[in-house]
């Protein structure tokens, strides 16, 4: 299964659960116990109830849900940066709306001989039904909590959010992770080669194509600093199938396939280096303007001064003995053992191979 497929069907699953349960709440909302209010405020007597509607308003979450994952996909995949903002929302908005009329339409015909009531679907009912916007204006605000929520998860990442919500970082949490830190090669002449609005869009494009191997390999982005990118796994996420190396090779073959763009753009072709380590660290919510997680420990120190030994030892990967040796690494990659090295700032030495 491809990676584009994984997160289309991804956002498809969460489409479906979220579009569904929106228009149960919306039907719940408009229709439960209307039969009550009509009887006591205007002495009216109505045969209607909100479970006969149940399983059309399952139908109409699930379809919505069906579209509004295709059309986010395909604007995301294809349109997200080739159109201005301005003319992105603008073209999007247009297109859900014929959307819902479409579909409103096309659900009230098939269900107004079921129901026996003579409902709204000539041409042009919406423009002067107060059904319709008000479905308009409860799926823009559903829209937008959608669409926040994927921002915060792609901001926190998929599994950090959720535990953010819950407060599970709120007292300093101690827990085993894997870290690797990822640096540009060469960073300071190629900035200065390309100048500092060319390398930034530089920079741009070489995260963009690493953020396209992250998920594949269960990673999460903890920082970007600068030109360098620090990548975070749990030992079971990192460990299985060796994430934690076949990431950093997947990477590499990405930027391979797309040299001739970084040539024909920026004349140059990026290459990165990295240093892996694992162990305890303390993981805690700092902030209270702008919210972040924070890693402590001196995990985060090793694993970035092992990257530091890259250009000692012409080496595009190292890890730590100590992470190699609860790893099945050296089975299916070369290993090389560079020796007990005296990190800076570490009073004993450590065991650092090299990966090829």
């Amino acid at each position: 299964m491809t990676l584009s497929i994984k997160n289309f069907l991804t956002l498809l699953l969460q489409s479906l659960v979220f579009w569904t349960f929106a228009f149960f709440l919306f039907a719940f909302i408009r229709y439960n116990g209307i039969n009550e209010e009509l009887t006591m405020f205007f002495e009216e007597t109505v045969n209607f109830t909100f479970i006969e509607w149940f399983d059309y308003v399952l139908f109409l979450g699930l379809i919505i849900g069906v579209f509004y994952a295709v059309i986010e996909f395909l604007f995301n995949q294809f349109l997200n940066s080739k159109l201005s903002l301005g003319v992105y929302i603008l073209t999007k908005t247009l297109i859900y709306f014929i959307v819902i009329i479409t579909l409103l339409s096309v659900f009230s015909f098939s269900i107004e001989e079921q129901l026996d009531r003579d409902l709204q679907n000539e041409l042009g009912w919406w423009r002067d039904s107060t059904f319709f916007w008000n479905v308009v204006v409860y799926f823009i605000i559903g829209s937008l909590i959608f669409s926040f929520l994927e921002m915060a998860r792609n901001k926190f990442g998929r599994d950090v959010f959720f535990k953010m919500l819950i407060g599970t970082y709120r007292k300093p949490k101690e827990e085993e992770r894997i870290l690797m830190f990822i640096d540009l090669k060469d960073s300071t002449t190629i900035a200065e080669q390309l100048g500092h609005v060319v390398y930034s869009r530089f920079i741009q494009d070489c995260f963009y194509d690493l953020n396209i191997v992250v998920n594949k390999y269960d990673a999460q982005i903890y920082q970007y600093v600068g030109d360098e990118v620090v990548l975070s796994w749990t030992y079971k996420k990192g460990l299985s199938k060796n994430n934690c190396v076949k990431l950093f090779f997947a990477f590499r073959d990405k930027l391979n396939k797309r040299e001739s763009y970084y040539l024909s753009h920026y004349k140059i072709k990026p290459e990165f280096k990295a240093g892996l380590h694992g162990g305890k660290l303390m993981i805690a919510e700092v902030g209270s303007v702008k919210k972040e997680l924070a890693y402590h420990g001196d995990v985060i120190n090793t694993a970035s001064r092992i990257q530091g030994q890259c250009n000692t030892y012409k080496a595009s990967l190292l890890v730590s003995g100590d992470l190699l040796n609860k790893s099945i690494i050296k089975l299916n990659y070369n290993t090389k053992l560079l020796g007990d090295i005296a990190l800076k700032g570490k009073q004993e030495k450590l065991k650092i191979y090299s990966i090829s």
